[in-house]
């Protein structure tokens, strides 16, 4: 499963042409409010557009992780990781 994170310390964003092609192309939207890091639709626009997809602060990348893998994304001043979700018994 591919998933879109932000490789640089700033944040997660899209530039105007992204959401443009993500919204009103591929998605049929008017305005993204929120999508999944791993949507299909998101991971073709980045691959898409490539360093035309990042707004003035990210850097996005796609990362590869299993498929069907729950997984939480953390974020340090911007910088972005995947960590696998795991289960956690009281």
């Amino acid at each position: 499963m591919k998933v879109v994170i932000n490789a640089c310390h700033g944040g997660f964003g899209l530039s105007d042409k992204a959401l443009d092609r993500l919204g009103l192309d591929l998605l049929g939207l008017d305005s993204i409010i929120r999508i999944c890091r791993h949507d299909p639709a998101l991971v073709t626009v980045v691959e898409e557009l490539g360093k035309e997809v990042n707004d003035e602060c990210s850097k996005l990348k796609i990362v590869q992780i299993p498929d069907n893998t729950e997984y939480d994304i953390y974020d340090e001043t911007g910088f972005e990781t995947i960590h696998e979700k795991h289960r956690i018994w009281d």
